[in-house]
């Protein structure tokens, strides 16, 4: 019987450490890319060669702009094109920003409306904070204590997603309020810092579960060995506990 007792503390053990791993883990996950944000980047780059390479930088906002009419009418698009076409460089980056900001905040907005799906939620977190970590370089240039800040809040909106654990076990309570707060917090400073006169966008996406281009969620990737990892030991422990159960009765 002490044997047996032993053997379970063992299964309690390892379920628990492996809750303890993800929580070390617990970290923004894949947002596997933030598509506008990863067009903002190429779009800079093209634009600061010299002379600027509008022709290029077009092509690549031409990848999203279905995206953006989708999420939040025509007219951002339409105006961020009439820049392109002017060749305004200035106008062009600005407006691009001031995109990201409003993605952000659509993003936060959804988090808010849909704050009980946590694999959502998470993920659509991720994608905010890549968008700003294409940002992040011009607020950190003019402005790093500000870009301290917005890490910190978006360190903070992760944690008041809270977690539910492997198998409840480390499961930590969400909590809406802590991440209202934390989301003025960072819509605040991003209107502010990019000089924004409002955050409405318009034509925001109601969905609850904004799905990845391949359907999956992270947790259900059968692909990704990781996911395996934990279920493969717990089985193995059952398996030895049931076998030495077997055998003692036999004895």
């Amino acid at each position: 019987m002490k044997k047996l007792s032993v053997l379970f503390f063992i299964v309690i053990i390892i379920v628990n450490s492996l809750s303890i791993r993800d929580a070390r883990a617990y970290s923004y996950g894949d947002p596997n890319e933030e598509k506008v944000a990863e067009v903002y980047k190429e779009m800079v780059t093209k634009l600061d060669e010299t002379p600027p390479n509008f022709t290029s930088a077009k092509k690549h906002f031409d990848t999203v702009k279905e995206e953006i009419d989708m999420h939040m009418g025509p007219e951002p698009a339409k105006l961020i094109l009439k820049n392109i076409e002017a060749e305004d460089k200035k106008a062009t980056l600005e407006n691009m920003e001031k995109l990201l900001v409003l993605n952000i905040a659509r993003r936060l907005e959804n988090i808010e409306n849909n704050f009980k799906e946590y694999d959502t939620t998470k993920r659509l977190l991720a994608k905010g904070f890549a968008t700003y970590e294409a940002l992040s370089p011009k607020v950190e240039t003019e402005n790093p204590d500000n870009d301290k800040k917005i890490r910190t809040d978006f360190d903070q909106a992760l944690e008041a997603l809270g977690n539910p654990g492997l198998f409840g076990v480390g499961k930590k309570e969400a909590n809406l309020e802590a991440f209202k707060e934390n989301k003025e917090e960072i819509l605040d400073s991003l209107q502010s810092e990019f000089k924004l006169k409002s955050l409405e966008v318009g034509h925001f996406s109601e969905s609850a579960t904004e799905q990845q281009s391949t359907g999956k969620k992270d947790w259900t990737d059968i692909s990704n060995i990781r996911n395996w990892i934990p279920l493969i030991l717990i089985v193995v422990v059952i398996i030895a506990v049931i076998i030495f159960v077997i055998r003692k009765r036999r004895k």
